[in-house]
């Protein structure tokens, strides 16, 4: 588990070492045009994503015949060359291809958090999610820091360099530390990828777990393209950069606080209560930001919005994973990720056209969303951990 965790944690901080800084890298490759430039960063940024929401399920399958850890070795090592390949590319086009390329072996993410829930017991499976995400929410935290610090010592091409380095040392920590559970280690006679998937969608709740987890990554993501236009609107220009960066790392700071929390508030609450008060906390900390008179209460109502949007996360993939059949688990994570990073696609597009009207519309459409989303967990999700094997139906209901 805390070696999920800490890989998790060490790759992220590794890809937003260098991400953030690809306008530069691609400026300094020779293109010029502001528009192009812009045109080639979402194409190269979109690319992994995209074609991993397309994998996940597919490689998920795999990690449920011959365990995850295989396939994280696989996504890292692909991290790994692709990264460093991106160091001697000498046009746009070869880092979109290269980042395409990575998307068909992506999607470590998603498989440090299956790991993470098959390797603890169930009655800690909440503790576990929340522990890798609060590491997927710390690297992002620390590794812009990093790369600024790090890009005018070594270069930008060296720091591609650097952030397979440390793609490397996420390998070297689950090549030493992580032990699959002994049913994981050989071979699994499972069922075809039509009828787990088919049995994944007949679960009653499964679906809806998919929605909220679509519509938290949703309202999540969409302050990236808005944020920083709307930091400029309150202070001078030459303190938006520092000001959005405080914003974002407040929020991810304290998402990777309500990650860790929410497992201590499942011991105590039911799923469904947790999930609801969450996202409508986060829908009030969003009013907040909408009616703020200064940017002082914008800075206020980051964290809790960070908190609420963590442990809600944390939640529902935790009362998710916790019915999934015993020869679908990675599979079901994979699933759950695709869903995450529709969200992590789709935002940002339907985010830049409300802002083109208006910027408060963007967060006005995020408490929708919300609400939309706290009244269908409300009415609708009914989760318990299964308890029948994966020949058997599992039971996803709450009491």
């Amino acid at each position: 588990m805390l070696a999920a965790a800490s890989a998790g944690m060490i790759g992220f901080t590794g890809f937003t070492l260098v991400m953030p800084f690809l306008p530069l890298y691609i400026a300094e490759l020779g293109t010029t045009d502001v528009r192009e430039i812009a045109m080639w960063t979402g194409l190269t940024l979109g690319a992994t994503p995209t074609v991993t929401a397309i994998s996940a399920p597919l490689w998920g399958r795999v990690g449920d015949k011959y365990g995850s850890k295989v396939l994280v070795l696989r996504s890292l090592t692909a991290f790994i060359l692709t990264t460093a390949a991106m160091a001697f590319v000498t046009a746009p086009w070869h880092l979109f291809a290269l980042r395409l390329l990575l998307g068909v072996f992506a999607g470590y993410g998603a498989l440090t958090i299956s790991m993470a829930a098959e390797s603890a017991p169930r009655a800690r499976m909440a503790q576990a999610i929340g522990m890798v995400q609060t590491g997927h929410r710390l690297g992002p935290a620390v590794g812009p820091v990093i790369g600024g610090l790090l890009a005018p010592t070594v270069g930008l091409r060296n720091a591609f360099l650097v952030a397979a380095l440390f793609y490397v040392a996420a390998l070297v920590a689950i090549l030493a530390f992580y032990k699959e559970p002994r049913d994981t280690r050989a071979p699994r006679q499972v069922r075809g990828g039509r009828a787990v998937l088919a049995h994944l969608f007949k679960l009653p709740g499964f679906l809806l777990a998919l929605i909220v987890i679509f519509g938290l990554q949703t309202v999540d993501r969409s302050f990236g393209p808005v944020l920083p236009l709307y930091v400029a609107q309150v202070v001078a220009t030459p303190r938006v950069p520092i000001v959005t960066g405080v914003l974002f790392s407040l929020g991810a700071l304290a998402a990777a606080a309500g990650h860790h929390l929410a497992g201590r508030f499942m011991q105590k609450y039911a799923a469904r209560r947790i999930i609801v008060a969450g996202t409508l906390l986060a829908a009030a900390a969003v009013s907040a930001i909408i009616m703020a008179p200064s940017l002082w209460f914008v800075a206020a109502a980051m964290p809790v919005f960070g908190v609420a949007v963590g442990v809600a996360t944390t939640t529902i993939y935790a009362v998710a994973g916790s019915s999934l059949p015993h020869d679908a688990h990675a599979t079901g994570f994979g699933v759950m990720t695709t869903a995450s990073l529709m969200g992590l696609a789709i935002s940002p597009v339907i985010a830049g056209f409300i802002g083109g009207t208006g910027l408060r519309l963007v967060f006005v459409a995020d408490v929708v969303l919300l609400v939309v989303v706290a009244l269908l967990v409300l009415r609708g999700l009914q989760l318990r951990p299964s308890t029948k094997d994966h020949s058997g139906d599992s039971a996803l209901a709450e009491p």
